[in-house]
């Protein structure tokens, strides 16, 4: 089938079986041959496409609202709701999104890309529903690793004491991005194992009614007998106990099972939880045989050999340099633990998890747990290393707060992919950090200007005693500097002047700080000298070097691939301010306060006028034309 024709699901409702299956494997196709190219979430996908056309089957989208939760395995959903002809875009600039966009289609009722949401969302959505006496069906698809989130955990709780009508599917593969941890985890392995316990407990009932004479008595009790029967059938029936129906484990990859299924589903009143249980990667071999998460997301691939095709950088991985620095250090320091909130391949933590087993955590989708754990073992004189996503950590703030901050504890935090990532997009982007972690009382806040810098601000981190550290550093590779082979730790709250100059200087740190190199020596080629200054203490700022900046009375241009509002250029005029500069002229460079959509990061930057030539610009603008026309006559 031509998928490009494909304009709205209610087409499938007229195929039979066997159309189903010769679709099932176009779309297999389809998202193989496409994401060889784009790249993308190829694994999750593989993994859901029966599930995808029979929940188009058996439900009317839009106005049954499927929820997909984290939203990477919504591609087959986007395909059948008409946006094929688009997936040549994926995850590009200005492009189709990677997971649920409300202005891309009806069909996408709610956007993701954090794990656990699914469930809170489905229930404000059934309220709204109940509240207005419509009749429509709600369908949370949440993955089995997703619903070790304590969001997850919350809501189902709700639900299930609300009585609410949903229909909860678990797309269970055992693998979020990596393999899966924690008792739940298991209690589902369990399940797996046990068979289809609903048609066992359906069974005996219709057994027992059958019984001459005494079989209304028998059935009378038959809740009770089944109530038992679960622990014999099935250990931990954890959904019940919460007050669902528990549908399953059934076979994800079988269509017509599927179906009666959830056909079944639509009929028993109050909380449904239907287990479905898929294989990620479905399909594609190289997908299907990943056990570490190597294939949940990729760039492109070659089709043939199942290949990554690399960059062609030498340089280490910003991840891979941070992990093998405290690594490194935790040889001769038994003091550093490593824990990771399901991200160990991400962070690069593999070599310090096999290194190191009794020392590293991986604890799941659960950063909430993981940044307290943290301070718990702080408390203990251990030293942690949280390595946590910037667009993750957001989901801890209060644990940084109430936990590490307030209790000023030894926490070693490790922000991975600080700044914009690309192609994830808004939901992903790590750009709000420095403002959330800038105001907390006890915090410091560093970000390196090339690899070599970074691991010292490693040694630093683990050498500093005085409370919470925080180490930014970016996605993707580094510049391929020499390296030291000693690291040192450096002085807090210290920066450096890269270049000097004597017209302006301009404030950076981390990944534009080559950008105010390239500017400056454009602003030169003006008749501009500007200084350049590696800010690469956030907090606390080299004040002793900002008083010498704002006693030369030059112009000073802040820079950041962060948000504005309340991040370093608003630390900067906070210092203005509180030491009475108030004839300082200063300006900001950074982030709006606008979400930044997925794409190339430079295509990013340059549609938001972050870039080397703004940048010149706006210095041009700061420095007096005298000064420019006497340094041209120079």
């Amino acid at each position: 089938m031509d998928l490009h024709t494909i304009t709205s699901p209610s087409f499938l409702k007229g195929l039979d079986n066997e159309q189903l299956v010769e679709l099932s494997e176009d779309i297999r196709r389809f998202l193989i041959e496409n994401l060889s190219r784009t790249g993308g979430h190829i694994g999750p996908n593989l993994g859901v496409v029966e599930l995808t056309l029979a929940l188009h089957r058996v439900f009317d989208s839009p106005s049954d609202k499927l929820i997909w939760d984290v939203g990477h395995q919504s591609y087959v959903h986007k395909i059948l709701t008409g946006r094929a002809s688009q997936f040549d875009t994926l995850r590009q600039f200005k492009g189709l999104c990677g997971f649920p966009k409300r202005n891309e289609s009806d069909h996408d009722v709610w956007e993701t890309g954090h794990s656990s949401t699914s469930l809170s969302a489905a229930m404000g959505m059934a309220a709204a529903r109940d509240i207005k006496g419509a009749k429509n069906h709600v369908i949370p698809i949440i993955g089995d690793g997703a619903l070790t989130g304590g969001m997850a955990l919350e809501a189902l709780n709700h639900i299930g004491h609300a009585n609410t009508d949903m229909i909860v599917i678990l797309n269970d593969n055992e693998m979020s991005i990596a393999p899966n941890v924690g008792a739940l985890h298991s209690v589902l392995g369990r399940m797996r194992t046990a068979g289809k316990y609903n048609k066992v407990k359906d069974d005996l009932e219709y057994l027992l009614k059958k019984v001459p004479a005494v079989g209304g008595k028998l059935a009378s009790t038959a809740e009770r007998v089944k109530d038992s029967l679960k622990y014999l059938v099935v250990s931990g029936m954890f959904f019940e106990e919460l007050g669902f129906t528990y549908l399953g484990p059934i076979d994800g990859h079988d269509l017509e099972e599927l179906e009666d299924n959830l056909l079944y589903a639509k009929k028993v009143g109050g909380p449904v939880l239907l287990h479905v249980v898929t294989k990620k990667g479905k399909g594609f071999l190289p997908a299907e045989q990943d056990k570490i998460g190597t294939w949940h997301g990729t760039g492109p691939y070659k089709i043939d050999t199942g290949d990554l095709v690399k960059s062609s950088s030498k340089a280490p991985s910003w991840s891979g340099l941070i992990a093998e620095s405290v690594r490194k250090l935790a040889r001769t320091d038994e003091r550093i633990v490593a824990i990771t909130p399901a991200m160990p391949v991400g962070s690069k933590l593999e070599g310090f998890a096999t290194e190191f087993p009794k020392r590293f955590y991986d604890v799941g989708i659960a950063e909430q747990h993981a940044t307290t754990m943290a301070a718990g073992l702080a408390t203990q004189d251990m030293k942690p290393f949280l390595a946590i996503y910037s667009t993750f950590l957001q989901r801890a703030y209060d644990q940084l707060v109430h936990d590490i901050c307030r209790q000023n504890l030894n926490v070693f935090i490790g922000i991975d992919r600080s700044g914009l990532v690309g192609a994830d997009g808004e939901t992903h982007q790590g750009v709000f950090d420095v403002a959330f972690l800038r105001n907390l009382p006890n915090m410091v806040v560093m970000m390196p200007k090339d690899e070599n810098e970074g691991q010292h601000m490693v040694q630093t981190a683990i050498d500093y005693d005085g409370g919470p550290i925080a180490l930014r550093y970016p996605r993707g590779n580094g510049l391929g500097v020499p390296m030291d082979e000693q690291m040192k730790a450096l002085p807090i709250g210290s920066w450096e002047v890269l270049k000097p100059g004597t017209e302006a200087a301009i404030l950076t740190f981390g990944t534009t700080i080559s950008m105010a190199l390239d500017a400056a020596e454009k602003l030169a080629e003006n008749g501009i000298n500007a200084e350049v200054v590696n800010a690469r203490f956030i907090k606390p700022m080299d004040e002793a070097m900002l008083h010498s900046l704002f006693k030369r009375n030059i112009p000073v241009i802040t820079l950041e691939e962060a948000i504005l509002q309340g991040g370093f250029g608003s630390a900067v005029l906070e210092f203005v301010h509180d030491n009475a500069y108030h004839d300082a002229v200063i300006d900001r460079m950074g982030i709006p306060d606008q979400f930044i959509e997925h794409g190339d990061v430079a295509e990013l930057m340059d549609e938001i006028h972050l870039n080397s030539d703004q940048l010149v610009a706006n210095v041009k603008n700061m420095v007096p034309v005298k000064t420019q026309a006497g340094s041209k006559a120079l």
